[in-house]
């Protein structure tokens, strides 16, 4: 059938053929799981036949059974043999980053160490039991308690940020002060520059408020300085966007030379510097966080998620004090306020000391793990105790395919094609989550079989 002929042929789904890029069967199922996730495909639809979407987009028809096999196998499709191929129930807005089973072992989602948990637990049955506690469930100040702002003040100042409590700010986890930053210092049209592989969730914020993206090449060590610099000389750059202690998803360690070289450029061109450092923990004593060095630059995001416990969604943020009533505008208009239990949780196990307890396990913790990942993957910065790993993989092995193998061996992954801003090397890497499988031997198992599947290409995607 001609391509043309389908300008005004009725099909149930019809991709966008400028959007596809090289490898085409992965382009196809990328495009068809997110019409199938944000709702677009409903349960139960009947997909084109292959062989006619192959026509309609002028492509071999091995190309689409690719796809479609890959998305079988990633649960999103089922097929019914006479019939043909159907959207499966239950994927609408269906998670793949949360998604509890049982069957398999967790090493996409980044599971901060569960173990933990029972101190968190221990705080607020005590804080419950207090005759105060019923105060906990009333309005109060949006800002924080004395007692939340105070413990805030003495958590950052363990990591160099040494701020006043009215230049800090409680907030509802670290996406939340991300919302409140982009909500109140930007605007639609404004240029932030961000790694080539970036926080998913910072993309999808952003491109909710139509703010724009724009990628800096990266080394080892973080976002070159002399890339950064070429932008700034070419474009008109309001902010920039960085994780300097295990960047998400890289996990790269910025040391303390190039956060030097990066400082400059912000000055030079007064660049606001959006300091999201959730793993500051980890970082050696030798390097200091950017809010310590241009203060009046930088908006630094301490999340507790991954320190002490994600349930809680706590994040502290600390910025200059010309952006105060902005910034506190922007908070009360997007959520009031931080849920006043969770705060005074978080402040409980800081001023009793059970925070630092928790995080010197975690750390203990992840040190255990990293000793197992080593004998599978090469490890090439030590300096600190990473929860999560970047791993490149084979050439022949694009990560889409890598996901749905290890899936297929009952361990779940994440691809770097999900955090990519753009198309070179985004299928070349895969995330792997240390701190996330439920034991040790859970851990061992599925780096085993990464390592089998990746060395060689053990098994093949499209066997029968």
């Amino acid at each position: 059938m001609p391509v043309n002929s389908f300008e005004n042929y009725p099909m149930s789904w019809k991709p966008n053929k400028t959007k596809l890029e090289r490898p085409y069967y992965l382009s196809i199922a990328t495009m068809l799981e997110q019409d199938i996730i944000n709702g677009s495909l409903p349960a139960n639809t009947k997909l084109p036949p292959q062989r006619e979407l192959a026509d309609f987009l002028d492509l071999n028809l091995s190309t689409i059974t690719r796809a479609y096999k890959i998305c079988e196998l990633k649960g999103l499709l089922y097929a019914v043999t006479g019939r043909g191929t159907f959207v499966s129930p239950g994927t609408f807005h269906k998670d793949t980053f949360i998604e509890e089973s049982n069957h398999l072992i967790e090493m996409g989602m980044i599971k901060p160490f569960y173990e933990t948990n029972s101190l968190i637990l221990e705080v607020s049955k005590s804080i419950m039991e207090n005759s105060n506690s019923t105060k906990l469930f009333e309005y109060s100040s949006p800002l924080g308690t004395d007692k939340q702002l105070h413990a805030a003040v003495q958590w950052l100042k363990r990591y160099k940020i040494n701020v006043s409590e009215s230049n800090t700010m409680i907030v509802a986890g670290a996406q939340n002060a991300l919302g409140v930053i982009l909500i109140s210092l930007f605007k639609a049209g404004d240029k932030i520059v961000v790694d080539e592989f970036t926080y998913a969730n910072f993309r999808g914020l952003a491109n909710l408020l139509h703010i724009q993206l724009i990628t800096i090449e990266a080394d080892r060590y973080g976002m070159i300085p002399e890339a950064l610099l070429t932008t700034c000389k070419n474009s008109d750059i309001r902010g920039i966007y960085l994780m300097p202690t295990c960047s998400n998803p890289t996990s790269i360690f910025m040391p303390q030379k190039r956060r030097e070289e990066l400082v400059n450029i912000i000055q030079q061109y007064n660049l606001l510097l959006i300091e999201d450092d959730t793993y500051s923990f980890l970082a050696p004593a030798n390097v200091k966080p950017f809010f310590s060095m241009i203060p009046d630059y930088t908006l630094h995001i301490c999340s507790l998620s991954k320190s002490l416990c994600p349930g809680l969604r706590v994040a502290f943020l600390a910025f200059p004090k010309q952006f105060s009533e902005l910034l506190i505008s922007g908070m009360l208009n997007l959520n009031l306020k931080t849920v006043s239990l969770n705060a005074e949780i978080i402040a409980e196990l800081i001023e009793n000391g059970h925070a630092d307890k928790i995080v010197n396990e975690k750390i203990n913790l992840a040190q255990e793990r990293n000793q197992i990942y080593k004998n599978f993957f090469p490890i090439d910065d030590e300096s600190i105790a990473r929860f999560f790993h970047w791993l490149k993989l084979p050439a022949n092995l694009a990560s889409e395919e890598a996901e749905v193998l290890a899936l297929h061996k009952g361990i779940h992954i994440l691809g770097s094609h999900r955090f990519a801003m753009g198309s070179q090397n985004k299928s070349s890497y895969i995330r792997l989550s240390i701190a996330s499988p439920s034991s040790k031997t859970d851990l061992t198992y599925a780096l085993q079989t990464l390592n089998q599947i990746f060395d060689g290409q053990k098994y093949n995607l499209f066997e029968d």
